[in-house]
């Protein structure tokens, strides 16, 4: 899983289901199955999606950066870079370089009232909404032409 992916993963890992938010770190091993970097995740899940929701500033990340650094190291590639920091902690440090990495405005929340999950827009344009176009898009749209023909 690249880290743009654990990224996205993390974001949606708290999805409504029949209104009902459903916390997937919970109901899996998949993230961690140490109690210590399952808190981690769920305590920077919920940063960077305030933070990406636009009600916490950037530097809500900070802590979760504290003790770590990247090591370079020569490869057949050229330069790779190393993670180093508490294990535990790991994968959280991950997601929040990822999102560094994720051009500016192209990670957002779905434009659906009803729906908390988040994209990442890889459009030439940068006009993605919704999280799925099947879903998510094809509600609101429909949602609309009712409105608009009642």
């Amino acid at each position: 899983m690249t880290d743009e992916e654990l990224l996205l993963e993390l974001l949606n890992s708290t999805p409504l289901v029949a209104g009902v938010e459903h916390d997937l770190l919970e109901e899996t091993e998949l993230w961690a199955s140490d109690p210590t970097g399952r808190k981690a995740l769920a305590a920077v899940r919920s940063a960077l999606q305030d933070v990406v929701r636009g009600e916490q500033a950037a530097s809500a990340l900070t802590p979760f950066l504290r003790g770590v650094r990247q090591v370079p190291a020569m490869t057949e590639d050229g330069i790779g870079w190393t993670l180093e920091g508490p294990a535990a902690t790991r994968t959280a440090v991950r997601a929040v370089l990822a999102w560094n990495a994720v051009k500016p405005g192209r990670l957002r929340p779905c434009e659906n009232p009803e729906c908390q999950l988040f994209l990442i827009d890889r459009s030439k344009a940068n006009t993605a909404r919704w999280c799925s176009m099947a879903s998510c898009g094809n509600r609101m749209k429909a949602r609309r032409h009712y409105q608009a023909n009642r």
